[in-house]
């Protein structure tokens, strides 16, 4: 590898990953709750997230090591194997809490579907670079097949956040390459469509439930509204300057739910406050701008495509999860980027971000 390529690699970026796991560390502590046992601190989520980020560091470090536009030759390859293990997580997967998304190796579980979006987003990227034609209907039909196909089995698991993130994802990226008017018309008819369509036939009783009380959460307090009242509560108790850290009664008492996964945002909040909320939001804005800055100067299409692709997983994560926590959009169990915990998550965040300070790092080696 030419030592070079280091002088032109994405310093802001790497600032920007580094503070963000730093402060998702210190709030996994505060969240996970600590006890004394022989004088020693014990806090399990905040010490497995650590092994997890050595082992996304080593994984980022991996995919800096090769060009990534060999990345194009195993792109299909990729796509299938995971296919084949979303299958195999219906056949073997570990059910957890009712959902059946995990596979367990050597006692360590990991969740196919993480590895989905990576797939998806490389294939899409590839067959995008071919040329940069507006999509017609036989390209466009074809992403969408791409698509579909491994959503139809993370549906199965359930996991209707995982899907719509897929989705939303590709739909990013095609945007971005752009359409043919009569196809962005179409798809402009066809979505509410299939949001009744996916209403009516594709939901679990309990995802409905969950829409229902977003819209009320008053309908059902102790139940399906539980998540949402709680997070608003611990949000708002931190008023302008936060109750300090480890401080928060919502998080410490055990009220607020998930308060290490989903719902790490309201932690922070409860602890920091507004001001402390407002300075994460800006440090996620500076952190998507350093990630789209590479897209724009990337020297071919498939590395740009590439980084888009990135760029779009980590803003309709942020997105989403944001508004979820303040009670703007339902709760559909988006994990907040190195804020929540998560080891499946951990490794595909550092990996996507391996691929963005890779293009960024090659953008003056080569015209295209």
């Amino acid at each position: 590898m030419d030592m070079r390529l280091f002088s032109h690699i994405n310093w802001p970026l790497i600032a920007c990953i580094t503070l963000l796991f730093l402060i998702g560390l210190l709030n996994l502590y505060s969240a996970s709750g600590t006890r004394l046992e022989d004088g020693i601190i014990v806090s399990s989520f905040y010490q497995k997230q650590i092994v997890w980020g050595v082992c996304g560091l080593g994984c980022m470090l991996v995919t800096l090591t090769f060009d990534y536009r060999r990345l194009k030759n195993f792109a299909w390859i990729f796509y299938w194997i995971v296919l084949a293990l979303l299958i195999l997580v219906a056949l073997i997967g570990k059910n957890v809490y009712g959902a059946t998304r995990w596979i367990s190796l050597g006692g360590i579980s990991f969740q196919p579907s993480e590895l989905a979006k990576i797939a998806v987003l490389i294939l899409t990227a590839r067959l995008l670079s071919h040329d940069g034609q507006p999509l017609g209907w036989k390209r466009f039909f074809g992403l969408l097949v791409i698509g579909f196909l491994p959503c139809v089995f993370i549906l199965q698991q359930p996991d209707l956040g995982t899907s719509m993130m897929l989705l939303l994802i590709l739909g990013g990226m095609i945007v971005f390459h752009g359409m043919r008017a009569v196809v962005f018309r179409s798809c402009l008819v066809a979505i509410p469509c299939c949001g009744a369509l996916l209403w009516f036939v594709g939901m679990h009783d309990y995802q409905r439930q969950r829409i229902l009380s977003f819209l009320n959460p008053g309908l059902d307090p102790r139940g399906t509204g539980y998540h949402i009242l709680q997070s608003r509560i611990a949000i708002g108790s931190g008023q302008l300057w936060g109750k300090g850290f480890t401080e928060g009664t919502q998080s410490q008492l055990r009220f607020l739910p998930e308060r290490h996964s989903d719902f790490a945002l309201a932690v922070f909040g409860e602890e920091w406050g507004f001001v402390g909320c407002v300075t994460l939001v800006s440090l996620f804005c500076l952190f998507l701008l350093a990630i789209f800055s590479s897209a724009i100067q990337a020297k071919d299409r498939f590395g740009s495509m590439l980084v888009v692709g990135i760029f779009f997983y980590f803003f309709w994560e942020i997105l989403i999860n944001l508004s979820m926590v303040i009670g703007l959009m339902p709760v559909v169990g988006i994990p907040l980027p190195f804020i929540s915990y998560g080891g499946s998550a951990t490794l595909v965040n550092f990996t996507l971000l391996g691929i963005v300070l890779n293009v960024s790092m090659r953008r003056f080696m080569f015209k295209g």
